[in-house]
């Protein structure tokens, strides 16, 4: 099964989060991240759920310094959910599946 969870790098996000024509909710997590490995699995199940609505990537926050420096990303795992190039809203921290779900009905 074809995952609807891309990994992205610092040089690719303005190209496929900011110029996107459908909302797009990015995971900045770390390989070392407990929570980030426990939220992975729930990110993939809404990707799955919300993926013909929504674009859905990960950024290693390790690997790709700059991006999360531009957007104040200070603790991971952090959901950020960019509309139109902006960002709409944030959540940090491993949260619950209905806590995501809830973010993207918002958007209509």
């Amino acid at each position: 099964m074809a995952s609807n969870v891309k990994d992205i790098k610092d040089s690719e996000f303005e190209n496929l989060v900011l110029k996107s024509d459908k909302p797009v909710l990015v995971d900045f997590w770390a390989s070392w991240c407990g929570p980030c490995r426990m939220m992975a699995p729930v990110f993939e199940e809404v990707a799955a759920s919300y993926g013909d609505k929504v674009n859905f990537y990960k950024l290693n926050v390790d690997e790709n310094q700059d991006t999360p420096k531009k957007y104040g990303v200070r603790g991971i795992p952090t959901l950020m959910l960019f509309k139109d190039g902006n960002v709409v809203n944030t959540i940090v921290g491993a949260v619950p599946k209905g806590q995501i779900e809830e973010l993207i009905k918002k958007l209509g």
